[in-house]
C-alpha cells in the first residue's frame, strides 16, 4: 500500500552552479584546462528540496534569489518540480547566489560559493508558520544566515514540527540550536570539525555520533561517502555500508541522501529504513553528472538494489 505524500518545508539556499569538468583539480598557482562547463540549478536548499520532491513529498521552499536571469531560472526549476516557492524572496539589489564547482576524473568535487541573495535572506515568520501547520518535517542547512536558521528552528519547535539540520558549510552550532533538533545529518568532515578529532572509520563515526547525540538531537546520521553511513539513536549505533558503484560526480550525493532520508522520516519510517533509502538514492545520484539533474526519482530508487545489511557498532 502506498504511503501518503508527506509535506516538507525547506529553508535554505538557491544557487546557480557553474560546473567545471577537469581531469585533475588545480593545485596552488596551477592552471588547468577544463573539458566542459555546465550551468545548472543548485544550492544546498534547492538541491534538498528537489531531492524531497522527487521522492514524492509536497515541498515548500523558503529562500532568496536576485532579480536576475539566474533567479528566474531557479524559480522556473522549482515550478517544474512542483515545489511551492511563495516563500522565495526576490532581492532587488544583490544577485542570485552562485557556486563554482570543479569535478575531477575521480568524481571528487571542490566547491566555492558566492552567497549573493542567500546572505540577505530574512525569514517571513507568518509564511513559515502557515507551512509548518501542514509540514511533517523542516529541513535546514547553513547556506543562509545563522540567525534565520535558528529562528526557523524555533518556530518549527513551537509548531511541533520535527527539525532536520544539515550544518553545511560547517560552523559551530549555537547552544540554543542543539535542543531544537530532531535529526542531525553530518558528513565525516563536518563531524570532525564539531568534535575536534578525525573521523576516518565507521568506529570513529560511531564515537562521534554518540557524542553529537548527547548534545541534544534524538538521532544523528553521519555519512561516510563510499563507506555508507552510521546511524545513532536511543537504541545505539549501526553502520550501514553502501553498495560499490562507479561514481561519475559526487556533487549532489549528500543532498540526495538527505532528501530521501527526510521523506522516509516524515513518513514515520524507522531511522535505519530511512538511512537505507538515503544510501540507495545517493548511490544512483553519483552515477550521473550535475547536481539537480543527477537526483533520482522515487521510482528509480524503489527499483535499485538494497544496500548491505547494517552492522551494529
Amino acid at each position: 500500500m502506498n504511503q501518503p505524500a508527506p509535506c516538507i518545508a525547506v529553508v535554505g539556499s538557491l544557487n546557480m552552479d557553474l560546473v567545471l569538468r577537469v581531469r585533475q583539480a588545480p593545485g596552488p598557482g596551477e592552471t588547468v584546462l577544463a573539458d566542459a562547463l555546465q550551468t545548472l540549478p543548485g544550492g544546498k536548499g534547492g538541491n534538498q528540496a528537489v531531492a524531497c520532491a522527487r521522492q514524492g513529498a509536497q515541498v515548500h521552499m523558503f529562500g532568496r534569489v536576485g532579480d536576475d536571469a539566474h533567479g528566474r531560472t531557479l524559480r522556473a526549476g522549482l515550478d517544474a518540480e512542483g515545489i511551492g516557492h511563495g516563500g522565495v524572496q526576490t532581492d532587488p539589489v544583490v544577485c542570485t547566489g552562485m557556486a563554482a564547482i570543479t569535478v575531477d576524473a575521480t568524481a571528487q568535487n571542490r566547491i566555492v560559493v558566492v552567497p549573493g541573495a542567500n546572505g540577505r535572506f530574512v525569514l517571513d515568520a507568518a509564511a513559515l508558520d502557515a507551512a509548518l501547520q501542514q509540514a511533517d518535517c523542516l529541513v535546514l542547512q547553513f547556506e543562509t544566515p545563522l540567525p534565520q536558521v535558528l529562528a526557523a528552528a524555533r518556530r518549527a519547535r513551537a509548531a511541533g514540527c520535527p527539525v532536520l539540520l544539515n550544518p553545511s558549510p560547517i560552523q559551530p552550532l549555537p547552544d540554543a540550536l542543539w535542543p531544537l533538533l530532531r535529526t542531525l545529518v553530518v558528513n565525516e568532515v563536518e563531524a570532525a570539525v564539531l568534535m575536534g578529532s578525525a573521523v576516518a572509520t565507521p568506529a570513529d563515526a560511531a564515537v562521534a555520533a554518540r557524542a553529537l547525540r548527547a548534545l541534544g538531537p534524538a538521532q544523528v546520521v553521519l555519512t561516510l561517502g563510499a563507506a555508507g553511513a552510521v546511524a545513532a539513536d536511543e537504541t545505539g549505533c549501526r553502520h550501514h555500508p553502501a553498495p560499490v558503484v562507479a561514481a561519475v560526480d559526487s556533487t549532489a550525493a549528500g543532498d540526495t541522501f538527505l532528501g530521501a532520508l527526510a521523506v522516509a522520516l516524515a513518513q514515520r519510517q524507522p531511522l535505519d529504513a530511512a538511512v537505507r533509502a538515503g544510501i540507495r538514492a545517493a548511490a544512483l545520484c553519483v552515477l550521473q553528472a550535475g547536481a539537480q539533474p543527477s537526483i533520482p526519482s522515487r521510482a528509480a530508487v524503489a527499483q535499485s538494489a538494497q544496500p548491505p545489511d547494517p552492522i551494529r557498532l
